[in-house]
């Protein structure tokens, strides 16, 4: 049964009109068009092999610009639990995810919902550079137990079509002259506001 959760979410990140339209059946016309930005911006998904390596997850979504290895889990309950090999494949994905400077991912189906019945957590292994950092800073982590054990609640997870919304949005050259414009209408050669003073108006933008 999980592989054919697995070929959903498969032909939704490769970019397949009717995978999208499928998923997103019963959806609102916003939750819509995010999840339909995937179309322009696809990925190369490609499923691991039942004996593949520990931390690669069943799936491997490929882009120019990103690198997710995904697990894929589906329930009839909200809150999912990990124990045994399902926490033995949690610790592999950290361990990976580390060595290798990557953003795992858990994409949580649950079973016989309305709307976008997906959800999307990232694994934590610290900090991430680049993208992938303010990536972080965006996508849901795991929720920890009274314990302090991760599990998944789909309650507390990332709808499908945020997350490619937030992942296909377009990096275009446009925003990137209109922030080297602003940047050049700081006259950094005024010392009243000091250099410090400059230099944190200019950091403000980026982190805009």
């Amino acid at each position: 049964m999980s592989s054919q959760y697995e070929r959903e979410l498969r032909a939704v990140l490769a970019g397949i009109p009717k995978g999208v339209d499928a998923v997103t059946r019963s959806c609102d016309s916003i939750a819509k068009a995010r999840a339909r930005q995937v179309l322009e911006r696809p990925f190369l998904v490609v499923r691991a092999a039942g004996s593949g390596m520990e931390g690669s997850g069943d799936l491997l979504a490929l882009r120019g610009d990103l690198c997710f290895p995904i697990e894929v889990k589906s329930s009839k309950k909200p809150k999912l639990y990990l124990s045994g090999r399902t926490w033995d494949q949690y610790q592999s994905m950290i361990y990976e995810g580390k060595r290798c400077d990557l953003m795992p991912l858990y994409a949580y189906r649950l079973k016989g919902v309305r709307g976008d019945s997906w959800r999307i957590f990232r694994v934590d292994v610290g900090r991430l550079s680049g993208r992938l950092g303010i990536l972080t800073r965006r996508i849901p982590a795991l929720p920890l137990t009274r314990n302090g054990k991760p599990f998944l609640d789909w309650e507390q997870g990332m709808p499908l079509h945020l997350f490619l919304a937030l992942v296909c949005r377009k990096s275009t050259s446009s925003t990137l002259d209109a922030l080297d414009n602003r940047i050049k209408n700081i006259d950094l050669s005024k010392e009243d506001d000091g250099n410090e003073s400059s230099q944190m108006r200019i950091t403000d933008m980026v982190q805009q």
